[in-house]
């Protein structure tokens, strides 16, 4: 990808971002989420897991910080498909370079936006949640690759998602599933709980692996022993995670030049008359 494509995308990822955070549905967006997962965590602040040596909004809150980062795929996935279905796909295919520039300035704009979520989160949860490891420099650094590598392994497969749909009003077929893949990922109760073949079936997806790591940085080390085979296991974090990535990263550009292809004034008018058939 040369800097000309780097330059565009960075110039579109920053303009979208500024109109994301000036924007009052965006704004409400960004803090709807934060603010209802940390009310989850309140209710969870005093329950405890097992034998009662740890809680379980401290085993949780971790977890959540790694589904809220899953999570970017499915909003790459439905700003994809909107972009798509209102033409700003098909203009950017109109310009020099357009549709990589697209992809770089999109992926830029929702690490951004998820980063910004994060914080919201993580900071007023610090004070409802006692006993993570904060005060630790390794704990951020651990924290801060597991974050990049989860969103270079999710954004793209969010891009391949988005690319399925010709309408925002079909992404609602992606709910179901997702939300099956986290709650068996371990994010609001330990995945040692459940069924060996939940737990097998779980380490496929990066919704696990984004929680696990996200543990490892913040939780004591005590808290081991709840996890599958008592480690933290980075080196399988950054295989996995790793995987989803080069397969995302090959498949998005493959994926998304096939359907600039496809898209002309046409289609987009055919969409168009098809949705106020509906309307009407």
């Amino acid at each position: 990808m040369n800097k000309t494509v780097m330059r565009a995308g960075w110039s579109r990822g920053v303009t979208e971002l500024r109109q994301s955070f000036t924007n009052g549905g965006d704004l409400f967006n960004h803090f709807f989420w934060p603010v209802l997962m940390l009310v989850v965590l309140f209710l969870m602040r005093d329950v405890s897991f097992g034998d009662g040596e740890f809680e379980l909004g401290t085993l949780v809150l971790p977890g959540i910080l790694g589904m809220n980062a899953a999570m970017a795929m499915v909003t790459m996935s439905q700003l994809l498909t909107a972009d798509r279905e209102d033409g700003t796909l098909l203009r950017a295919k109109a310009t020099p370079h357009g549709t990589p520039a697209y992809l770089v300035g999109k992926i830029i704009s929702v690490s951004v936006g998820v980063v910004v979520d994060l914080a919201i989160f993580l900071i007023p949860a610090l004070f409802i949640i006692p006993g993570l490891r904060v005060g630790s420099s390794e704990a951020w650094l651990t924290l801060g690759w597991v974050l990049v590598l989860g969103l270079v392994a999710t954004l793209p497969i969010g891009a391949v998602l988005g690319s399925l749909f010709s309408s925002t009003r079909s992404q609602g077929l992606l709910t179901l599933p997702i939300m099956a893949m986290i709650g068996i990922s371990g994010i609001f109760y330990p995945v040692t709980s459940m069924p060996e073949w939940v737990q097998g079936l779980a380490q496929v997806f990066p919704v696990y692996w984004l929680g696990l790591g996200m543990r490892s940085a913040l939780l004591p080390d005590s808290a081991v022993i709840v996890e599958i085979g008592d480690a933290w296991r980075h080196l399988e974090t950054v295989g996995v995670l790793s995987v989803w990535a080069v397969v995302g990263l090959v498949l998005a550009p493959i994926v998304l030049r096939r359907m600039a292809r496809r898209e002309s004034g046409s289609t987009m008018a055919e969409r168009r008359e098809k949705a106020l058939q509906r309307v009407g």
